[in-house]
C-alpha cells in the first residue's frame, strides 16, 4: 500500500519541493514532481537548476523523450504517462489521479489558507480509502 505523509505549514513550496528531491534523490528513489499548473512546473523547473551551487537534481518535463531515464520527472498533469513509481511530490491541490501506483507520496500543503483547505480534504478522501496518512508540520520547533 502507498505511503502517503502531508507536510503543512510550509511556507515556500517550491524551495521545500527542492530539498525534498535533493534527499529523495540522494537515496536514489526516481520522483514525479506534481505542479497544481504549468507556471509552478516552470517555476519547479527553474528552481531545480538553480536551487543549490554543488547539487545537481537531473529532471526534464514529463512528455520529455529522456523521461524515461530522467530520475526527476515534473508534470503539471495527472494525464501524463509517468515514468516513476517510486516518489510522487503532490504541490498541486488535488488528490493526484494515480497515486496508488507509486510506492509514497508526499502531499506539500502550504500555510495559505486555500490550499490548507484543499489539504485537508485530500487528507480525508485518504482515510476514506482506508489509507492512514502521516503528519509533519514543518518549521515546527
Amino acid at each position: 500500500m502507498t505511503r502517503i505523509d502531508f507536510h503543512t505549514n510550509v511556507p515556500d513550496k517550491i524551495a521545500y519541493a527542492c530539498r525534498l528531491v535533493r534527499k529523495a534523490y540522494a537515496a536514489r528513489n526516481r520522483i514525479v514532481l506534481l505542479a497544481d499548473d504549468e507556471q509552478q512546473r516552470a517555476e519547479l523547473d527553474g528552481a531545480l537548476w538553480s536551487f543549490s551551487g554543488v547539487d545537481f537534481l537531473p529532471h526534464v518535463a514529463a512528455g520529455d523523450a529522456l523521461a524515461a531515464e530522467t530520475p526527476i520527472v515534473l508534470t503539471a498533469s495527472d494525464d501524463d504517462a509517468l515514468p516513476h513509481t517510486d516518489l510522487l511530490v503532490n504541490l498541486s491541490r488535488r488528490t493526484p489521479a494515480h497515486f496508488a501506483r507509486f510506492q509514497r507520496v508526499i502531499e506539500v500543503v502550504s500555510s495559505e489558507e486555500q490550499d490548507a483547505a484543499a489539504g485537508r480534504r485530500r487528507y480525508v478522501s485518504y482515510k476514506q480509502q482506508d489509507y492512514q496518512p502521516t503528519h509533519f508540520v514543518a518549521n515546527k520547533s
